[in-house]
């Protein structure tokens, strides 16, 4: 029987009905309303969010012809955060969703337990993470109300748990990277106690039954952030492998054989936890990639995604314009929540298809950058970058990301990693699957795009963008 994988993301809420062997059955999707306002603020309605699980479950039910299932799997947005009442499930404030800058200033009050919460968790301490969210938050809601990341909240309305994966877990700056559990000096540096948390999980294993999607009582068997079910389902298994997703942002998972610090600005986290054995990950991130594709439509530069190769492919090149995708600010290696996005380069011959192009471009060599970064880190190379997300049907940025990171560029052949993912694991929860190899199963590259430049012109190509990079960060 197949399992329903609901992936809730940050603009969409997706979900599949896949067979045991991988097969997809039947898909839904339910649109969210973002809102972004000019204080920093991104935020989503979590009743809204909530429906969407429901309508997107649903309707892929309904099109696979409301099977019988195993298990259901969700897979969750990882940084967004909401509060709650415990006792009822009913949201006590709008869900702060990932990109939302405001909880700077509680950055700010603590950077001083900077550089050990790095020692502790892996990670930076920036807006972009959960607990810097969770402390701006608190005095908002007042202190009855439950404050968690959304899977939290989600799994506790399906299934009753309260709970959450250690991947999830392990972008909140309160994870000890090398035990896996709460760290108690972490959380005391945001006013927290461990034991007011939710439980860790394995990505694995039953956390309950829900009734949500039928009357028969199904289990809530595979958990995780949506990157690391990504990187699970690409079969990035091994220490060095890597993929980028984009999505809403770009997102760069390296797999590590051990809790690894990033020493040039990368953060290190949990990729997954199976039987209670860990595997890690490098991770760094763009915050603004198919958000900067829906900006230029709302500026009327382009008309529909596909215009980024229509449009885009008719010059060849950018025409020297470089574009830094800061939007919603600059995330690894960089840093710097307040920094804005920037073109420069700019003239009198400058057009609209440059402008187009220099967002392509200035994309794919942030992500060829976070890549090298990478590579410093894991002592090697990475030898090829397997991708996926929608702005993979782009062919110009992909032959820009080949060139820039002067890797082979692999196209997984599903828009739905993330979705695929979470169903392996919800396999591995049940027993339906033995290993994480047999769980992903094997799969071939749709595509296989290989650097058409020598290394020389990518290192040129690259460190301009970096001096603009530089010079955006430094306002």
């Amino acid at each position: 029987m197949p399992t329903l994988a609901i992936d809730q993301g940050t603009s969409a809420t997706k979900a599949l009905v896949v067979a045991e062997d991988g097969q997809v059955l039947g898909s839904g999707s339910a649109a969210l309303t973002v809102v972004a306002g000019a204080d920093g603020s991104v935020e989503v309605d979590p009743i809204e969010l909530w429906d969407s699980v429901i309508a997107a479950g649903r309707t892929a039910l309904a099109a696979a012809g409301s099977p019988r299932l195993d298990a259901v799997g969700l897979a969750n947005q990882g940084e967004t955060v909401l509060a709650w009442d415990r006792a009822t499930g009913a949201p006590r404030s709008r869900a702060v969703v990932w990109q939302d800058g405001r909880s700077v200033t509680e950055c700010d009050a603590r950077r001083d337990h900077a550089e050990r919460l790095h020692a502790i968790t892996g990670l930076q301490l920036d807006p972009y993470f959960v607990a810097p969210k969770l402390a701006w938050l608190r005095p908002r809601v007042g202190a009855d109300a439950t404050i968690t990341t959304t899977d939290v909240w989600l799994l506790h309305r399906l299934c009753g748990a309260f709970a959450t994966d250690v991947s999830t877990a392990s972008r909140s700056l309160l994870l000890d990277l090398d035990t896996t559990g709460w760290s108690a000096e972490a959380c005391a540096v945001f006013g927290l106690s461990p034991d007011d948390l939710p439980t860790v999980v394995d990505n694995a294993g039953v956390l309950g039954e829900t009734t949500v999607f039928g009357p028969v009582g199904v289990p809530v068997a595979g958990v995780c952030v949506d990157q690391q079910a990504a990187l699970f389902a690409e079969g990035c298994l091994r220490g060095g492998e890597a993929k980028c997703t984009y999505g809403t942002g770009a997102f760069l998972l390296a797999t590590t054989d051990r809790a690894t610090r990033s020493a040039h600005g990368l953060v290190g986290c949990v990729a997954w936890r199976l039987a209670g054995v860990p595997t890690w990950c490098l991770d760094a991130q763009v915050f603004t990639v198919g958000a900067a594709v829906h900006w230029l439509q709302e500026l009327g530069l382009i008309a529909e995604p596909s215009d980024l190769d229509r449009l885009g492919g008719t010059v060849v090149d950018s025409g020297g314009v470089q574009f830094v995708p800061a939007l919603a600010g600059l995330g690894a290696p960089f840093w710097k929540p307040d920094a804005r996005a920037a073109f420069t380069g700019l003239s009198l011959a400058t057009e609209r298809a440059h402008v187009v192009r220099a967002v392509i471009d200035g994309v794919a060599a942030n992500v060829a950058w976070l890549a090298r970064t990478a590579g410093a880190d894991l002592g090697a190379p990475l030898q090829r970058l397997r991708v996926d997300g929608g702005l993979t049907r782009s062919r110009l940025l992909l032959q820009r990301q080949a060139d820039l990171a002067q890797v082979p560029i692999e196209v997984y052949p599903s828009p739905d990693a993330t979705a695929l993912g979470v169903a392996a694991f919800a396999r591995l929860g049940i027993g339906q699957a033995a290993t994480a190899t047999d769980a992903v199963g094997v799969w071939e590259p749709s595509v296989i795009v290989e650097p058409s430049i020598d290394a020389a012109e990518a290192d040129e190509r690259l460190a301009a963008w970096r001096r603009a990079a530089d010079a955006t960060a430094a306002l």
